[in-house]
């Protein structure tokens, strides 16, 4: 039964997959099957390096420290 499935004799190929390619596939699957494919062939996450934790943890103080100055700001303005 794979066999039918198999490319031409003499074909090569191509790890690369294009874009357009991809886009006719997906297009061709039926919701249940992209979930299906999705659930088989997950990404793990990647691995940061420790100037990127750094960069990120950073952003995340910067984040709380500006939720902080809104919220001062908004409380001033009421009184």
């Amino acid at each position: 039964m794979e066999e039918q499935f198999d490319s031409a004799p003499g074909a090569e190929m191509s790890a690369e997959v294009s874009r357009e390619e991809l886009t006719s596939v997906m297009t061709a699957l039926e919701p249940d099957q992209i979930v299906f494919t999705k659930e088989h062939h997950h990404c793990p996450r990647r691995r940061l390096t420790r100037n990127e934790m750094l960069l990120f943890w950073a952003l995340r103080i910067y984040l709380v420290f500006m939720v902080g100055v809104v919220v001062y700001q908004i409380w001033t303005g009421v009184r």
